[in-house]
Formats: C-alpha cells, structure tokens, sequence
C-alpha cells in the first residue's frame, strides 16, 4: 500500500516565556540586561530561568510514523502528550524544528472548535469560505451546499445568521458538515467532535467510515474516547511525553493504554500551569486529592473522607459561577454533585468578583466501592447551558481531570464487617445502611 504520510526524525522545541513585548524599548532593555549577564528587568519570571536550555520544552522528540493510503489512524495519549503540536504541523500551522515530514495528497484539517470560521461571516459564507481555503471551486461548493447544511443539522433559516452567534457544537457539526464533502486525500480531526452531541458523534464516525470506504481516504484521528476510537481506527498509535511509544491494531493498543494508567492518568494534583482550560470570565487553575489532614495522596481507604480541592481565577467582577464534579468509574458516569450554589435560586446567587478562589468537596467515607475513580469537573455560569462558550469542561470527551484509587487497607472496616471472601465486582458504592431485624412470627 502507498504511503501517503511519512514521518521522520520529527522535533518541535517551544521557547518558554515572553518572546516579545510590544516595543523596542523593553526588546532593547532586555538585550542590553542579557549581554550583561544580568536579570531580564521585563521577565515575569526574572532570575526564576538560568541560562542554560530549562526555558525551551520539547514538545515532539524524534517522531517516525508512516501512514498508509486508507488508513485510518487513532492518535492517543494524556493531555500535553504532543498530539495536538503533530497535527498542527502536519496540518501546515506550525513548522517542525528537526525532522522531515512527506505528505501525498491534499489535507483538510478539523483542529479546534472555530478554526477556518470568521464570527462575523454567516454560516453559509463560512461554508464558501472553508471551501476555497481548502482549494474548492465557488461552484464545487454550491453543488454540496445543501448536502453540508442536511447533514450539519443546522435548520435553514439559521445558515444566513452569523456564526458568533452560534453554539460551540453547532459550530462544530458545521465544521465537520463541510470537511466531510470537501474534496480532499488526508482527513485530520483534533477531538473536535468531543463538543457535539452523541447523535451527531455518531453519524460522524459512520460518515468517515462510509467516505474511507468508498473512496479509500485517510484519517488522522486524536481522541480521548475510547469507544470512538474502537469504532472507526484501524491503527492506533500512542504518545507520551512528546514520543511515540506504541503503535499497532487499535484493541491491542486501547488495552494497553486503558490498562496502563501512567499515560494518561492525573493522581495527586492536576496544576495547569500553561493553556489552562479557561474563558474569558473564568480560569482553572487545579484540582487535587487530600486526606483530612491535608496530605494529598493517590490511594484512600474506603474508611476514609476524602476532599477534593478546586482552584480558579475569576477574571471580572460580578459573575456568578457553580462548580460540578462528575464522577466515573470504567468511563461509566455514576454521580455528581454540586458546589453550595444549589442552596440558592439561580436567580438569587450572589456574585463573585475578581480573584483567586478555593473549593473543597468533602466526600463522606463509604461513598466508593474499592476500585478507581475518574473525576472530570465543569464550572458553568448558572443555569447553564451544555454548549455554552462561558463554562469551562475539563477534560473533554474523556475522563479524569483527577483520578484517585479506593482501596481497602483496615480492619475496621463497618461495610464489610468480619466478611472474609471476595466482593461482588464491579461495585460502584459501598454505603453503610441501618438494617433493622426482628421475629415478625414465631412457629
């Protein structure tokens, strides 16, 4: 089979911290500051960096991957693995440090939600628009207009109204609606669909599957959903830690990757110290496991009570804000809850203002069957809305902004009491009910 991308010897190195600073003034401050040797005076982080290489981070290192015509690949791993930076390069948006990379074909790209639109154009000239940045004749795109609009789902009378005012998953389905019927060799999608709904995931997948198919096409596919990966991919390749560190069938490498919790998984403390998930009213800053004397730790015992401690940044006064933690265990979602905001009416919240806050959910012993448990967190401006740009979801489409292990480690134990064999598996929770017995009738 032909390959149609090769890849070889790929790096991409970052340079760490301000670049520039808006004006020849403070360039020039801090050359004169470097040929000195002394601390850079326009530096947040001034005196922090020495002068060696600590401010460069290497997000690719010495990737090889060969893709062949048809193919369709799923490209997995932990947050700030390098997926995202080998797309962008393949996708042309950033150029690679070291290395060669050999495309055949033309590429049509699906990288972020809104990527390729203008929020000022309609949803019908972001159509026309995406299809000449990807080569498409005005003409092509008219013949497929009404194709992309059928199967995006947007009724018709909102295809003339400006895309600003759409929804990040309408945006998305739309997005997705044009790269489908665009004219093109390579397919490259960043877990875009992680935004819409699960009808339109759906009826993605089997659009892809059905264009490979019919026109043997291929598909670089990045998602943390394990079960879209299983249905569409025909290779997976995992990354870790800007290397590819597997590649094979797509079971083989789902198993080793769900069975191997150090690629993807954050115990302790998840601290987001660059591209926090965040809007323009609200940023997470992290999210940790503790024990009742503060110690954070991984491993809990069912006895235990554990606190979950959320931080963030409010960024303008007057917001109202409610924090949601949706818990999971196998990618199952088995409950949630919410901050002390549901005590209040909506409408009656008070609002916070501009600053550094603090949250801790206090979860009760018992609460957790032995086994591990995902937590993903959502801080949403009340009532809320699934779609909503102002609402931070960290992750998306996957589980386990934070991860915990519930075990059971002490002979005082009231849910299993002197029971000495083996528990049911697959137990969610483990609760200590009041059980009453009594002789309702004597024979």
């Amino acid at each position: 089979m032909t390959s149609v991308i090769e890849i070889k010897s790929l790096s991409k190195e970052y340079q760490l911290g301000i670049i520039g600073r808006d004006t020849f003034y403070r360039d020039f401050q801090s050359l004169i500051a470097k040929i000195l040797k002394k601390d850079d005076p326009n530096s947040p982080l001034s005196g922090i960096i020495s002068n060696g290489n600590s401010n460069k981070f290497l997000a690719l290192n010495k990737i090889n991957l060969d893709v062949k015509k048809g193919d369709i690949v799923g490209i997995i791993g932990k947050n700030g693995a390098g997926k995202s930076t080998l797309l962008k390069i393949l996708s042309r948006i950033t150029s690679p440090t070291e290395g060669s990379i050999k495309i055949t074909g033309k590429i049509a790209s699906l990288l972020e939600v809104g990527t390729g639109f203008h929020g000022e154009l309609t949803g019908r000239e972001n159509i026309f628009l995406n299809g000449a940045i990807n080569g498409m004749s005005v003409s092509s795109v008219e013949k497929q207009l009404d194709n992309i609009v059928k199967f995006s789902g947007i009724l018709m009378q909102h295809i003339d109204t400006p895309v600003k005012r759409y929804s990040s998953g309408m945006i998305v389905k739309l997005g997705f609606s044009i790269a489908a019927f665009l004219d093109y060799d390579i397919l490259i999608c960043d877990e875009v669909l992680a935004v819409g709904d699960q009808e339109f995931q759906n009826k993605a997948i089997n659009k892809v599957k059905e264009i490979n198919s019919n026109s043997n096409r291929t598909v670089l596919f990045v998602s943390h959903n394990m079960d879209s990966i299983l249905k569409l991919c025909t290779k997976v390749v995992i990354i870790n830690n800007g290397m590819i560190v597997h590649q094979g069938s797509t079971k083989k490498m789902v198993d080793k990757y769900t069975n191997s919790r150090s690629y993807f998984k954050n115990y302790y403390e998840n601290r987001w110290s660059n591209n926090s998930p965040q809007t323009d009213s609200i940023k997470l800053i992290s999210i940790s496991s503790k024990n009742n004397i503060g110690e954070k730790l991984k491993d809990f015992d069912i006895t235990d009570e554990i606190l979950i401690d959320v931080e963030f940044q409010i960024l303008k006064n007057d917001k109202n804000f409610c924090t949601n933690l949706h818990f999971y265990r196998n990618n199952n979602f088995f409950f949630q809850t919410f901050d002390e905001s549901i005590d209040v009416d909506w409408e009656n919240q008070q609002s916070k203002n501009i600053g550094r806050y603090k949250q801790t959910c206090k979860i009760p012993p018992y609460t957790f069957d032995v086994g591990h448990v995902d937590i993903n967190i959502l801080i949403f401006n009340p009532p809320g809305d699934i779609d909503s740009s102002n609402q931070i979801m960290e992750p998306k489409g996957s589980t386990g902004a934070l991860s915990l292990e519930i075990i059971e480690s002490k002979r005082i134990n009231h849910a299993r009491g002197n029971y000495p064999f083996a528990w049911a598996k697959d137990s969610l929770t483990r609760p200590i009910c009041k059980w009453i017995t009594k002789l309702e009738d004597e024979k």
